[in-house]
C-alpha cells in the first residue's frame, strides 16, 4: 500500500497528458452541450463582429453564453426538437437501424464464427477475408455500395432498372433506400463481431463438447446449451457496443448517398439519422445550437437507457 502511494505521482504524470486532452475534447464539450441544451432560443455566432454586435445590443432581454445569446433557461429546445419533422424522421431511421440491423448482424456473425471455428483447413484465410471490412475506411466502403447502386453505372441498379425499379437514386422509396443501408450495416458490422466470437469459441474448454459427443447430443442442442451460454459474456459485450455504434450511425449514410445527403436524389433527408440531424444544427453560423445540443442529449439519454436495460437483463442470462 505504501509502495502504491509512493509511486502514485508517477502514474499521475503518465496519465496527465491523456486526461488533459480528454478534459478539453471530451468532458468539456459534453458539459457545454448539456448547458446549451437548456438555454432557450440559444443561437451561436462564429463571426467575431456578430458576437461584438450581440454584446452591444440594447435589447436587455438577451443573455449571453460562450459567444451566443439566449432568452432564458428551460426546455424550449427540447420542445422545438420534438416538433421538428426532420428529427422525428431521424429518430425513426435510427431506431430501425439499431433494432433491426444489430440483432441480425449479431446472429449472423455468431453463426459464421461457429462455422469458421469448425473448419480445419484455410481457417486463417477465411478469417482474413471476413476481417478485411473492419480495417477499411467506412467512407470507402460506403462509396463501394454507392457505385453498385449508382443511377448511371451501378451494376445492381442497372439490373433492377430493367424492370423499372430504382433503389438509392431518384424516385427510390424509403424501403428500398433503407434496404441498401441495412445491407451495408450488416456487412460492415460482421468483421469485428466474427473475430471476437472466434476468440471466445477458441477459449471454450473442449471437454464440454467431448461430453456432448459421448451423449450423442444434437448439434443444435450443443449450440444452444453449451456454445451460447459460454459465449454469453462476449455476446453481451458485442450487443452493447453494437447498439452504441448503431445509434451513432452517420458516415455510412454519407458514404452511400454522398456528402451533405441523407437519401436519394429528390429526397435528401429520407434516411437522416440523429447524428446527421445534430451535425446539421451545428453546420452554419447562427444556427440554433441549443436545438442541436438538445438532440445530442436525447441521443445520450437513449443510449444510456438502452445500456442500463441490457446490463440489468444480462444478469439473468450471462454466465461468467
Amino acid at each position: 500500500m505504501l509502495e502504491y502511494k509512493r509511486d502514485g505521482w508517477k502514474a499521475a504524470i503518465c496519465l496527465a497528458p491523456s486526461l488533459l486532452l480528454m478534459c478539453i475534447f471530451t468532458f468539456w464539450p459534453i458539459i457545454n452541450s448539456f448547458i446549451m441544451a437548456f438555454l432557450n432560443n440559444y443561437y451561436f455566432a462564429l463571426n467575431r463582429s456578430d458576437i461584438y454586435n450581440s454584446l452591444m445590443d440594447v435589447d436587455k432581454s438577451f443573455a449571453y453564453f460562450m459567444g451566443g445569446r439566449f432568452t432564458g433557461i428551460g426546455i424550449q429546445n427540447f420542445i422545438t426538437l420534438f416538433r421538428d419533422k426532420d428529427f422525428l424522421i431521424a429518430l425513426k431511421n435510427t431506431a430501425f437501424i439499431v433494432f433491426v440491423s444489430v440483432p441480425v448482424t449479431v446472429i449472423i456473425a455468431l453463426l459464421i464464427a461457429v462455422a469458421l471455428n469448425s473448419i480445419k483447413g484455410l481457417r486463417g484465410f477465411f478469417q482474413t477475408v471476413f476481417f478485411l471490412p473492419y480495417v477499411t475506411n467506412t467512407i470507402a466502403l460506403g462509396l463501394v455500395f454507392n457505385s453498385l447502386f449508382h443511377v448511371d453505372y451501378g451494376l445492381i441498379n442497372k439490373l433492377f432498372n430493367m424492370v423499372g425499379t430504382s433503389w438509392i437514386n431518384s424516385g427510390a422509396t424509403w424501403g428500398r433506400a433503407m434496404f441498401v443501408l441495412f445491407l451495408y450495416s450488416v456487412w460492415d458490422g460482421l468483421a469485428f463481431k466474427i473475430i471476437v466470437f472466434l476468440s471466445g469459441l477458441q477459449n471454450i474448454d473442449k471437454q464440454y463438447y467431448q461430453a456432448a459427443q459421448i451423449d450423442a447430443t444434437p448439434r443444435w442442442r450443443v449450440f444452444t446449451r453449451i456454445t451460447v451460454p459460454l459465449l454469453s459474456p462476449m455476446i453481451l459485450y458485442i450487443t452493447i457496443t453494437s447498439f452504441m455504434g448503431a445509434f451513432k450511425v452517420y458516415s455510412s449514410v454519407i458514404g452511400i448517398f454522398g456528402t451533405g445527403r441523407y437519401g436519394p436524389v429528390g429526397n435528401y433527408k429520407l434516411l437522416i439519422t440523429i447524428v446527421g440531424y445534430v451535425y446539421d444544427q451545428f453546420d452554419v453560423s447562427g444556427m440554433p445550437f441549443g436545438v442541436g445540443s438538445a438532440g445530442s442529449m436525447v441521443l445520450f439519454g437513449i443510449i444510456l437507457l438502452i445500456t442500463l436495460i441490457q446490463m440489468q437483463a444480462s444478469k439473468r442470462w450471462v454466465h461468467y
